[in-house]
């Protein structure tokens, strides 16, 4: 079981790590610009993970979203928008690298909007307080945790634009706990610890993802990744 964690917690963390360089081309390849299509930049970045990693499925829908359209959280649709000048801009990607899963959210500012510029930073700071909150509470619920990053998103000064903040990752396609969806999310309602094995007796993997966003002035943003694994964090059951 231990080695079995090991091989599992390694090949999440690759899948990761091709998600950091997929999206690192991403900017080189300025494929985040001015007049292109929402629609337009999610193909090329499908077709980049093509080239690069040769891959061909993603395990949820992509995700290009601009200007107003950063407000809408995952589940919405919200009509195709052209990328403008001074549009801020997320991107939700799930792709598979080799059966694993990788899930993985950033956020681009075009121009040098202050308050633009100031949302896309405090993304990461937030999602970091958010994974010590989890490192600090060994038997942290999914509802819990939650809550504690919609309070850190509004002492930061932005409001929570999600209706969850994470969710399980694994192999392809991902362990859903037996009885209610919602246990397979960080999100109000989970109320078993996040720490916890699967029906198979496996560790269970979590992604953490933020999205803050400033209604008044029509903008959002978007941050996503691993939570328990990776930057020290230790592996369950382990």
């Amino acid at each position: 079981m231990i080695e079995d964690e090991v091989v599992r917690a390694a090949r999440l963390l690759d899948a990761q790590a091709k998600a950091v360089e997929l999206f690192a081309a991403v900017e080189a390849r300025g494929l985040i610009v001015p007049g292109v299509r929402e629609v337009e930049a999610s193909d090329a970045i499908r077709d980049l993970a093509a080239e690069l990693f040769g891959v061909d499925r993603h395990w949820h829908k992509r995700i290009v979203r601009a200007g107003a359209n950063t407000l809408e959280p995952y589940r919405q649709n919200p009509p195709d928008r052209v990328i403008g000048a001074d549009d801020i801009v997320f991107c939700d990607f799930g792709p598979i690298f080799e059966d694993w899963e990788a899930d993985f959210g950033r956020t681009f500012v075009l121009g040098e909007d202050p308050v633009k510029l100031r949302l896309r930073d405090a993304l990461p700071v937030v999602w970091e307080a958010g994974r010590a909150f989890f490192d600090a509470h060994v038997d942290v619920t999914g509802a819990q945790l939650f809550a504690h990053v919609v309070e850190l998103a509004e002492q930061a000064g932005w409001e929570f634009g999600g209706t969850i903040a994470g969710h399980l990752v694994g192999q392809f396609p991902h362990e859903k706990i037996a009885g209610e969806d919602v246990e397979s999310y960080v999100a109000p309602g989970c109320d078993t610890p996040l720490r916890r094995t699967d029906r198979t007796g496996r560790a269970c993997h979590w992604i953490l993802e933020v999205h803050l966003v400033d209604r008044a002035r029509g903008i959002g943003g978007f941050h996503e990744e691993l939570l328990d694994l990776g930057h020290g964090a230790a592996v369950a059951g382990v």
